[in-house]
C-alpha cells in the first residue's frame, strides 16, 4: 500500500495560484483600461466590476490556501 501523502504543495507549484495570478493581472489590466473588451466595455461600472473581480479571487485563494494548511 502507498502512503497517502497530506502536506499541501507550496503555493506557487499549485494550479489555483496560477489561475489566480492570471484573473488578477487580467482584472487589474481590464480595471485600468489597457484592455478593452469593446465600446460597451468602457464604462466605469465594467472597470470597478474588474477590480471587484481581482480582489475577489484573491481573496478566494488566500482562503483556500489557509484551509488546505489547516486541513489534516
Amino acid at each position: 500500500m502507498s502512503e497517502e501523502n497530506n502536506n499541501p504543495k507550496p503555493g506557487i507549484k499549485s494550479t489555483e495560484f496560477w489561475l489566480c495570478s492570471l484573473c488578477g493581472v487580467f482584472s487589474i489590466l481590464w480595471g485600468s483600461g489597457v484592455i478593452d473588451l469593446g465600446a460597451d466595455a468602457s464604462g466605469t461600472v465594467n472597470k470597478a466590476a474588474a477590480l471587484i473581480a481581482g480582489a475577489l479571487a484573491a481573496m478566494g485563494y488566500g482562503v483556500s490556501r489557509g484551509l488546505a494548511k489547516i486541513k489534516k
